[in-house]
């Protein structure tokens, strides 16, 4: 393990500030995650995991407090700056998949890469890889609308590293799947941790996929009401 690469200190979130209906999500959150970790937070729905995710992931930002990744300080960029990091450095997979339904799965891996502007054949040829990678080589040609919920997921997780991200941040990606499949996207995600070093960020209700992390936070009512060590094998 090595220096942090998540340093949230004191973040806040409140949402429609100055209003009538104003609420603070987050209180005072403050998170180290190091290098090579896999970390799961934990809570009920509306204890504040995804607005926190947001966060981290760079796609909203605290109304106060102080945000570093990296060792970059993340408080006062311009969203364009935002994009750029959250497009070289984190990898996103969600419940819902989010595949864009007119391409096959082999475009949807190549998109992130396109963004970057990488050329047509290198990217076309790590996104063939990434798909070998998660078991989905005989599956790159499909659209989405012809692949089951695991191997929709498996896709987003091979679009996830298309950048070679360091930190992948992972929402209920098992939620919507059965658990022979889920089981499989979590051996994928323990794969990228332990084979590759991703930094792994998983955001769950289930107690039981917690069990597997390295360590645990719980969340509850926007605060942080435990971080402890998690593995069990």
């Amino acid at each position: 393990m090595s220096e942090s690469v998540i340093h949230i200190d004191n973040v806040v979130k409140t949402f429609n500030v100055g209003m009538e209906n104003e609420l603070e999500i987050l209180h005072n959150i403050s998170i180290d995650i190091k290098e090579g970790e896999f970390v799961s937070v934990v809570g009920s729905s509306g204890a504040g995991k995804s607005t926190l995710m947001n966060i981290i992931g760079l796609l909203d930002k605290p109304t106060s407090g102080k945000y570093t990744l990296n060792d970059i300080d993340t408080s006062n960029m311009k969203d364009d700056e935002l994009s750029e990091i959250r497009n070289s450095q984190i990898g996103f997979v969600f419940q819902t998949f989010n595949l864009i339904p007119r391409m096959n799965a082999l475009k949807n891996v190549e998109l992130p890469m396109m963004y970057k502007g990488i050329s047509q054949r290198e990217r076309t040829a790590k996104a063939r890889k990434l798909l070998e990678m998660v078991g989905m080589g005989n599956r790159m040609f499909h659209q989405p609308n012809q692949l089951s919920g695991g191997q929709k997921q498996r896709v987003s997780i091979a679009r996830a590293m298309a950048n070679d991200p360091a930190i992948i941040l992972a929402d209920e990606p098992t939620g919507a799947l059965d658990t022979v499949t889920g089981r499989m996207i979590m051996d994928i995600f323990h794969q990228l941790n332990k084979e590759n070093g991703k930094t792994i960020i998983l955001i769950t209700h289930s107690q039981e996929l917690a069990k597997e992390t390295d360590r645990i936070i719980t969340i509850s009512d926007g605060k942080i009401i435990s971080d402890k060590g998690g593995y069990e094998s």
